[in-house]
């Protein structure tokens, strides 16, 4: 993930956000400060004020390393411009005259090394009425939520860039209490409600989550959910699309951060509490991944590897099928890999019809691992059915000090049975790097902690959670 887009609806960011950019090597798409409306560019004197604000923010800019795009609007081709003004657009004309012309003339006589790009989303060849064409330009695909579409749905899209895409969830429950009394812990509560400003959005939210989820009974375990069910609707978007290398060049998920405690479909919330979205996009957009595509009807698995990497990759692909419910081997195979440089390649088909057909689709999870030199650089897990339907048992956990320095405690961790998206919890002061894990029997996994000085006592008192937990919520209370 190495691209932030500063987006019209918000504000310039201070000098301090492009110096880090600078810094960590991150780019950054700049959008002009115009958003989902219509602009007097008729008048002269607003034409004026535009004029001397963009010319203040290239030249304040323009030199940053990090800065790689200018853009002229959000979502302003997407219905807000038509031939004539109307009551909710403006003309082609009068658009042209900010966004085709004043702008682009702007950026490329003060900063001629950067691309100016019109708006997002914007289809540059063809029809520009047609903004999401997926033979060219950028695109905002909102059928998974706004439309709501299955998760599913973001396989059968092969658009050029997706500059804008997402999915809901809570935030932290220390987030929550923030601006909650206990009265108000309901999901549907007027303050839950209020810090909703998506319209319907919790209502979204719970239909996809009754789709994909047992329905725990217990808020803390509801909100949970909705964390891990929004970091799989982006898996399902981020891993598809960088599969279709070379077609599909760019996912920028909406959005990072909040500007204040709310349910979103942001992965930071307001006070930069990372939810399992951020913690899973680690894995999702790693430079080299390996990821798996179940085809039920065939009975197959395609097994995909990708290389962000400018130098070919060679290494090895393991897969394991599982039983969901204690862990036991079905079948397992290893296959050595080559895949060049910047570039996603289907490495294998598998075929598991024998086995699905013998056990059931819910019964059975396939395990992927991509090693190279040895090392296990991406863990992917491949289901056929979906998490509610899965015989899930009770896993027990070994936990162990891997190693400690002065300011982190590195733990080993291990399961007896599959647990999926497995929390921990270490309590107030400390901070957990790595969260939302698949634990698989037999593959330890390292989660690192930081904050603590006694490892031998964290090793004892860490809570563990997964997604069985959440299917027990019912028998907790």
């Amino acid at each position: 993930m190495n691209m932030l887009r500063v987006w019209g609806g918000g504000i310039y960011e201070p000098d301090a956000f492009y110096d880090l950019c600078d810094e960590l090597g991150l780019c950054v798409w700049q959008d002009f400060m115009f958003a989902c409306a219509t602009y007097p560019t008729f008048d002269d004197d607003f034409m004026a004020n535009v004029e001397i604000e963009a010319r203040q923010q290239i030249q304040r800019l323009r030199h940053h390393a990090s800065l790689a795009l200018w853009c002229g609007n959000n979502e302003m081709e997407q219905g807000l411009v038509d031939d004539e003004w109307t009551a909710s657009a403006m003309s082609w004309a009068d658009y042209g005259k900010l966004f085709d012309e004043r702008l682009a003339k702007l950026v490329a006589d003060l900063d001629p090394a950067t691309d100016y790009w019109p708006g997002s989303p914007h289809t540059p060849l063809g029809d520009r009425r047609d903004w999401n064409d997926p033979t060219s330009g950028d695109a905002h695909i909102w059928d998974v939520w706004h439309g709501m579409q299955p998760f599913e749905f973001y396989r059968s899209c092969l658009h050029r860039f997706n500059s804008e895409f997402g999915f809901q969830s809570f935030p932290e429950m220390v987030t929550i209490e923030t601006f909650t009394e206990p009265q108000d812990l309901s999901i549907n509560s007027p303050v839950m409600e209020h810090h909703q400003r998506s319209p319907s959005g919790n209502t979204r939210i719970i239909t996809y989550l009754l789709d994909w989820f047992r329905l725990p009974t217990q808020f803390a375990d509801q909100v949970r959910a909705t964390q891990i069910l929004q970091g799989m609707a982006i898996k399902y978007a981020v891993e598809h699309w960088r599969r279709t290398m070379p077609r599909g060049m760019g996912t920028l998920y909406w959005q990072l951060n909040d500007c204040w405690p709310v349910a979103s479909w942001s992965s930071l919330d307001y006070f930069g509490r990372w939810k399992a979205l951020h913690y899973m996009a680690r894995d999702f957009f790693a430079p080299r991944m390996v990821s798996g595509v179940e085809y039920l009807v065939a009975g197959q698995v395609a097994i995909h590897v990708t290389n962000d990497l400018p130098r070919e990759l060679e290494g090895r692909v393991a897969w394991s099928l599982v039983a969901a419910s204690d862990g036991r081997e079905v079948a397992a195979g290893r296959l050595d890999v080559s895949v060049g440089g910047v570039a996603s390649q289907e490495v294998a088909t598998i075929d598991v019809g024998e086995q699905l057909a013998a056990h059931g689709a819910e019964q059975v999870l396939m395990w992927l691992n991509l090693e190279v030199d040895g090392e296990i650089l991406s863990r992917n897990l491949v289901p056929f059915a979906r998490p509610k339907q899965m015989p899930l048992g009770q896993p027990a956990f070994d936990v162990q000090v891997a190693a400690q320095t002065d300011d982190l405690i590195t733990l080993r961790i291990e399961s007896d049975r599959p647990a999926l998206w497995c929390w921990f919890d270490v309590g107030q002061g400390a901070e957990v790097l790595d969260n939302y894990l698949h634990v698989a029997p037999g593959q330890p996994v390292e989660v690192r902690v930081r904050g603590l000085s006694d490892a031998a006592q964290l090793a004892a008192n860490i809570q563990i959670g997964s997604l069985w937990d959440t299917y027990q919520s019912e028998l907790q209370n």
